[in-house]
């Protein structure tokens, strides 16, 4: 288990007079141990969940299929293994939290993740529990980062970034959205990621929608190109999307492209411990209304185990809260994308970074490409044939 997480929820579990807290989602089971067990988010009755106690006891409750891998990743922590087709694991949860002492206790359980059908045969199996919401508390401590967590969220916002431009480079009019693809999913493993997520390839008129995977369509010069993917490593994911043009930009493009520039400075800029997450938003929309763009719900968000966290730069309620506000605080990472889906030109255009907020101010983490302009395609082809000519 990681210790400075442990640490988190117990002393979370103080303040909210809990006597344990079951981490049940991939999202948290992986925060708590540093590590998603595989087949869990693929096949949702394959519980997995971690137990922490008031005192700081561990435990791991985990079904027979992986019960190895959880063996091999955890050997000294105390686990219960459940048959997958022949026990009832919610009885078998039931016996463990007995087991340590929780028969009569409060308990704090996701209760956003785990089905309706489960919960009711968990609370008849152990009558005596309470059990209470554990996900805002969960949400909360996942906002502000570990050094750990930092580090990890810096290397794959530079895996994503780094796997973008590559793959752009060797891409040009005549090859197709599927081609990116192919040199961006190879690449993201190459530079070291695990695996990946919601991979975006939208060209010419299918940039203008939001969240669409990579077709045949063929790229043409003059199109506008957006690409965004999440990198991932045990569980943890940072996305960054580019905007590139093929041979050169429509018109418009360079106009709307330096303005959006221009948001993401400016909202580096505002970025800071105390800085009000709704001010930042309506900078944004304010700062796109003056070339008459349509705005948008958000202009950020935290990030890390899920693609979007708390909190939010935008219109989005704060932890479930409708029209609540919250302030940044430092170790704080966000995804923020001063972006235009529907400019009105037959584009759009997206600059998505990962920002860290510092004691003084915030920090770039998706630093290897400069898109100050967009980017063009084609560049490394043009390279060679460059070389081939001298």
């Amino acid at each position: 288990m990681r210790a400075e997480i442990v640490a988190k929820q117990v002393k979370a579990m103080a303040e909210h007079g809990l006597d344990a807290i079951i981490c049940s989602s991939p999202e948290n089971f992986a925060y708590t141990t540093g590590f998603v067990v595989p087949s869990q988010p693929l096949i949702r009755h394959r519980h997995a969940m971690t137990i922490v106690t008031a005192d700081a006891r561990t435990a791991i409750f985990g079904v027979d299929m992986e019960a190895s891998t959880i063996k091999r990743r955890l050997p000294d922590v105390p686990s219960r293994i459940w048959g997958e087709f022949s026990d009832d694991p919610m009885v078998v949860l039931a016996d463990q939290l007995c087991g340590l002492g929780l028969a009569k206790s409060r308990i704090g359980i996701e209760m956003d993740y785990l089905p309706a059908g489960d919960f009711a045969r968990l609370v008849a199996a152990i009558p005596g529990a309470r059990f209470e919401h554990a996900e805002p508390i969960l949400a909360r401590l996942r906002q502000i980062k570990t050094a750990e967590e930092i580090a990890l969220l810096s290397k794959l916002s530079r895996i994503a970034d780094q796997a973008i431009t590559d793959a752009l480079a060797v891409v040009d009019a005549g090859d197709s959205e599927m081609d990116i693809a192919g040199h961006l999913t190879r690449n993201v493993y190459s530079l070291g990621a695990e695996h990946f997520k919601l991979l975006i390839v939208a060209t010419g008129e299918r940039s203008v929608l939001p969240n669409v995977g990579p077709s045949a369509r063929i790229l043409k010069r003059g199109d506008v190109c957006r690409v965004e993917i999440f990198s991932v490593i045990n569980g943890y994911q940072a996305g960054v999307c580019r905007t590139a043009i093929v041979g050169e930009a429509p018109p418009m493009a360079d106009k709307i492209w330096a303005h959006l520039v221009e948001c993401k400075y400016e909202i580096m800029e505002k970025v800071k411990p105390g800085a009000s997450c709704r001010e930042i938003y309506d900078a944004f929309i304010a700062k796109l209304a003056k070339l008459n763009l349509p705005p948008i719900s958000f202009v950020g968000h935290g990030i890390g185990l899920h693609l979007h966290e708390d909190p939010y730069l935008g219109l989005t309620p704060v932890l479930g809260k409708p029209g609540s506000d919250a302030p940044l605080e430092e170790n704080m990472v966000l995804g923020f994308e001063p972006l235009c889906y529907d400019t009105g030109y037959g584009f759009g255009m997206q600059n998505k970074d990962m920002l860290l907020v510092t004691s003084k101010g915030s920090e770039l983490l998706s630093d290897f490409a400069n898109t100050d302009k967009l980017i063009l395609c084609g560049t490394a082809r043009q390279d060679r044939k460059a070389q081939a000519v001298a």
